[in-house]
Parts: structure tokens; C-alpha cells; sequence
């Protein structure tokens, strides 16, 4: 197999992952021009595998040891390399100078998620959600392209926390049954809620709702800073990143209408809504 071959394979492959994993976001990277899809596929195949290692069924060891070893991975991509995924993020790093150093971040908060942190403030949480989410919005804007890196790297940081803020509420049902807490001890205290394995979500429907609201109104602040990134984009890459956080952006509009769904059901659209977005984001109508 040539090398040109191996790329173009490679890419191909990352694609299918990100078409088949990573839904929500799919539909904003297929309005890119094929170079920027292809590297964005490779940042997304990358990102869901260090996802998949965290979200798994392994024991907490075995997670951290597979962790170190895609930290090392991602440190020497080559083109050379057997694995797909790191042979395309190895021909994106070099084509569009995407820098992966925000792996690490990602990484970080993936072995965070393992040892079951919790988080004490809204700043502690927005840390992680900065590793987490903050960190691909960093990688997708050098794949976008901006004249002005430094006020677009903080908007597309402001636009991953948004994103991550609305998973948080999204899933706070299932992060529970999972053992895992991601809304403040601050947080929980001002609204009295009290939030331990085990216990019961909706034992006061009331304060959930208020405290749900809360959050959600937060996320609409980042929401605000980073939709400011659309601007200083292309029309093809504004049109991506408006589809995905378009996506997002209308999740969160359903959870705050109706909190006591978000604690009983995971919030979510349908496929042909999400195309919806996807299309106005195109057409340039979607904020």
C-alpha cells in the first residue's frame, strides 16, 4: 500500500467513526469542504476513542493504563503508523497545522471522569468542562482557520463549554444511575438538593427544576461568548459550527422548558430536525 493510499484509507475511515458515533456532530462536519471534513473526522475519531476508553465497562485501572497509552499514541502520530486514526490526525497535523497538544486536556479530563471527581464550584466545573469540550473547539478552530487565533480560540473554548454545560443537563439522569456527579456541591447546596449515589432525582421536582434552569441559563452565557466565533469564520466552516452548536443550543431550549422531562428522559431531537439545523445552518438563517 502506498502512502498516499494509506492516508486517503485512513481518512475514510475516521469518517465512518464520526458518521456512525459521533451523530450530533456529523451533520455540521459534512457541510465542510473535503480537506477540512477529513482532518475534523480524524480530530472526532481521535476524541470519541478517548470518549469510548472513559464511558466503557473496564475497571478504573485498565481505563487509566488504556488512557496513558493513547496519550502516548497521540504524542507520536505518524503517517507510518498501522492505526488509521493516528495515521489521519498525523497527515492532518502536517496539512493544517492542527496542533494535538489539546489531547492532553481531553485526556486529563477523561481520567478525571474515572476517579469520579466531583466538583466543588461552577470554576472547578468549567475547568473541566474546558478539558473535556473546550479542548475539541480549540482543535476544530484550527481546522476552521481565523485571522485572529488568539480572540478565536477563546470563543471556540466558550462554545465547548456551552456544548458540554447542555451534555451535562442532558444526561444528568444517566450520569447519576452511573455513579457520577457533575453539577457543583455549591450548586446542589443553594438549591438543597442533595445528589448521592442512589438517591432519587426527582424527590422534589421543584427545586430540581429551578436549580436545572439555573445551569441552563449559565450555559446561555457561554452560549453568547462563543457563538461570537461564527463571524470570523469561512462560510463553510461557520456553517459547520453553526450546525453543531446549533444542535446543542436547541437541546438546552428544550431542557429549560421542561426540566422534569431532562430527569426522566434524555432530551433529544430527531434526526430529520437535526438536519434541519444542519440545512438553515448552511443557508446561513441559524445563529
Amino acid at each position: 500500500m502506498t502512502g498516499s493510499t494509506r492516508v486517503h484509507d485512513a481518512y475514510l475511515e475516521c469518517e465512518r467513526i464520526t458518521r456512525e458515533q459521533a451523530r450530533n456532530f456529523s451533520y455540521g462536519i459534512r457541510l465542510l469542504p473535503g480537506p477540512k471534513r477529513r482532518a475534523l473526522s480524524a480530530v472526532y475519531a481521535f476524541a470519541r476513542r478517548v470518549d469510548d476508553i472513559g464511558d466503557g465497562q473496564l475497571p478504573s485501572d485498565e481505563k487509566l493504563r488504556l488512557l496513558a497509552l493513547a496519550r502516548e499514541d497521540v504524542h507520536a502520530t505518524s503517517t507510518d503508523s498501522v492505526d488509521p486514526v493516528l495515521v489521519a490526525l498525523a497527515d492532518a497535523a502536517e496539512r493544517l497545522q492542527v496542533p494535538l497538544g489539546p489531547f492532553d486536556e481531553l485526556i486529563d479530563g477523561c481520567e478525571a471522569d474515572v476517579r469520579g471527581a466531583r466538583y466543588r464550584t461552577f470554576d472547578e466545573l468549567v475547568h473541566y468542562c474546558r478539558c473535556v469540550a473546550g479542548s475539541i473547539g480549540r482543535l476544530s478552530l484550527s481546522v476552521f482557520g481565523v485571522l485572529d487565533h488568539v480572540t478565536g480560540e477563546r470563543r471556540a473554548d466558550a462554545l465547548g463549554v456551552a456544548l458540554q454545560l447542555t451534555n451535562i443537563l442532558r444526561d444528568v439522569r444517566e450520569d447519576h444511575l452511573d455513579g457520577r456527579v457533575y453539577l457543583p456541591d455549591e450548586d446542589l447546596v443553594r438549591f438543597g438538593i442533595r445528589l448521592e449515589p442512589g438517591d432519587g432525582l426527582t424527590e422534589d421536582e421543584q427545586r430540581w427544576a429551578s436549580l436545572i434552569r439555573f445551569q441552563a441559563a449559565r450555559a446561555e452565557q457561554w452560549y453568547d461568548d462563543g457563538l461570537r466565533l461564527l463571524p470570523m469564520l469561512d462560510r463553510r466552516s461557520r456553517a459547520c459550527c453553526a450546525s453543531m452548536a446549533g444542535i446543542y443550543h436547541e437541546l438546552l431550549a428544550r431542557i429549560a422548558a421542561d426540566p422534569g422531562a431532562a430527569l426522566s428522559n434524555r432530551t433529544s431531537l430527531s434526526g430529520w430536525r437535526k438536519a434541519g439545523v444542519a440545512a438553515r445552518s448552511l443557508a446561513g438563517m441559524a445563529p
